[in-house]
């Protein structure tokens, strides 16, 4: 008949569907093994390396470009490979959540197991317990019910467990060590909360970098575009970010003779909550690790330069004066580069404005020091401010609508001849430079800057608290013992005519540690004493 599976069909199906059955539950067993948590953990440490030793797109693009076109082929297959966005990428992803699923099915089992452990009383005593690790045995004086009752306070702490056997005899079965299994399953449950909170510390942390001048200039954290550079977690787009403002004083560094940063103290003010509102600041003095905490955020003083002041003074007697930060190129001894750009006044015809920009580039130096006409710096101490700089005068670019950073000129304008160098000369403090148009350019002053980091993450407190239960459940696993112990009293006629009970002791431990062997000898010279009622419990 059509459509009538014939008994070698019913047959075929079947063994395939308990094929595929039996694949599914070996998978998953084998996924779900603590040997298989332990490799994929391994794994996931060693994906993570390529995060630390390769440039990485979201936090410097500039330079992971650099590297691959430094490195060619190679540098073009690690990119494929998503060896520049490590903790993005599809295979680091895929350990991650591999590693997770196996936690979670390796230890929901075994922490049933460990309840029901918990609720089952200590095995019999076995028949024999001579044949056990530990073994004492004597013939005390006394009643069965003296030997138990000595037993039952001699392992008090223990769980315990009495009964009766034919005879007259008395047994008791003890246990104790629970602890170091729930230290195991605490410990590994602190992995995978600790594996869970750094996955929504990615998803919902962020950390920013500011430079605000060290002379009374505010930075609210009202948005991305106040920072200079941001990094925001996967489901932050920067428009609900926690209102705060800090406002930088003063700041002062401290060397050594030999120019070593010694401290850098920063005092600055801040309003949060309710003091947005009302207006009011609240002092700080801000140091390097020792962050401004409020509502939930870090503040921290990363570093520190100089902002030179320039006035451009032009033939009509109009003025401009600017105080950008320049950026260091010696940590040492705080040399520094940048440029400082001036639009020409009154100028409303943007083909002309775009001919009379100016921009002041060079080097900084705060304690100048000259090699022929060469400058440099000689301590990171502002001490005899000086600059080396080149007046460019013509299109800076800064109109394209390219971005363009700060601290340099478009370097395709001066290639192109649409920015040419009109002076060059070296400045004290105070002196001035006059262009070919009677223009003057004139060096006034230096102010410093500091760099600030702003870091939220609302996981950081659970992180911490995870990793505390990892140490707490691996002192418990790696310090406490699983054992257990029998003691079986059978009554015996003595050769005074009274009452003598034999005693006799066997121990297991449930562990490889050592140490046992002392604790039974121990519990086994209390048992076994002449007279058990004289024995005073411990």
């Amino acid at each position: 008949m059509t459509g009538t599976l014939t008994p070698e069909h019913k047959h075929y199906r079947h063994t395939r569907t308990r094929a595929a059955l039996a694949f599914v539950r070996n998978t998953w067993r084998g996924l779900t093994s603590m040997r298989t948590a332990l490799v994929l953990l391994f794994l996931l440490a060693l994906a993570a390396m390529p995060g630390a030793l390769l440039p990485q797109r979201n936090l410097n693009e500039p330079k992971t470009d650099a590297y691959i076109a430094e490195h060619g082929w190679w540098g073009s297959l690690l990119d494929r490979l998503g060896f520049f966005d490590v903790y993005a990428s599809v295979w680091f992803s895929a350990i991650y959540l591999l590693l997770m699923v196996s936690l979670v099915g390796c230890l929901l089992p075994r922490t049933l197991e460990y309840y029901r452990a918990m609720r089952t009383e200590p095995v019999l005593t076995p028949r024999n317990l001579a044949r056990l690790p530990h073994h004492a045995k004597a013939e005390v004086a006394g009643e069965v019910g003296d030997a138990v009752e000595a037993a039952r306070k001699r392992l008090r702490g223990w769980r315990l467990v009495e009964r009766e056997e034919s005879g007259g005899v008395r047994t008791v079965s003890a246990e104790r060590g629970y602890l170091r299994e729930a230290g195991n399953l605490v410990f590994h449950f602190g992995m995978l909360g600790l594996i869970i909170a750094f996955a929504l510390g990615k998803m919902y942390s962020y950390e920013g970098q500011v430079i605000v001048q060290a002379d009374g200039q505010q930075f609210c954290n009202s948005g991305i575009f106040a920072y200079d550079s941001f990094n925001p977690g996967l489901r932050v787009d920067g428009t609900e970010l926690t209102p705060f403002c800090v406002r930088v004083n003063d700041f002062e560094p401290t060397f050594t003779e030999a120019g070593q940063p010694v401290s850098y103290d920063a005092d600055i003010e801040y309003q949060a909550g309710a003091d947005l509102e009302s207006g009011t600041w609240r002092p700080y003095h801000l140091q390097v690790n020792e962050p401004l905490r409020t509502q939930g955020d870090r503040v921290y003083l990363l570093g520190h330069g100089f902002a030179p002041t320039f006035t451009v003074t032009y033939p009509d007697g109009e003025s401009r004066t600017h105080t950008i930060q320049w950026r260091p190129v010696d940590q040492t001894t705080l040399l520094s580069e940048g440029a400082t750009k001036f639009d020409p006044p009154g100028v409303t015809d943007p083909r002309k404005r775009r001919e009379q920009q100016l921009a002041v580039t060079g080097l900084f130096a705060p304690t100048a020091a000259l090699q022929g006409s060469l400058l440099t710096s000689a301590s990171p101490e502002l001490t005899d401010p000086a600059v080396a700089v080149d007046v460019m005068r013509g299109d800076l670019g800064v109109d394209s609508g390219r971005g363009q950073s700060i601290f340099e000129i478009d370097q395709s304008m001066v290639d192109s001849g649409r920015l040419e160098r009109v002076a060059r000369q070296n400045l004290k403090l105070g002196e001035r430079i006059t262009l070919d148009d009677g223009t003057t350019v004139s060096f006034d002053g230096v102010r410093r800057w500091v760099s600030l980091q702003v870091s939220h993450d609302p996981t950081q407190g659970w992180v911490l608290g995870f990793a505390v239960a990892m140490f707490l459940g691996l002192g418990l696993s790696l310090f406490v013992k699983r054992r257990r112990l029998w003691v079986r009293a059978t009554p015996v006629a003595g050769p005074d005519g009274l009452r003598h009970t034999v005693v006799e002791i066997g121990g297991l431990a449930r562990t490889d540690q050592a140490g046992y062997g002392e604790e039974f000898t121990t519990i086994a010279r209390d048992l076994l004493r002449r007279d058990p009622r004289d024995r005073k419990a411990r």
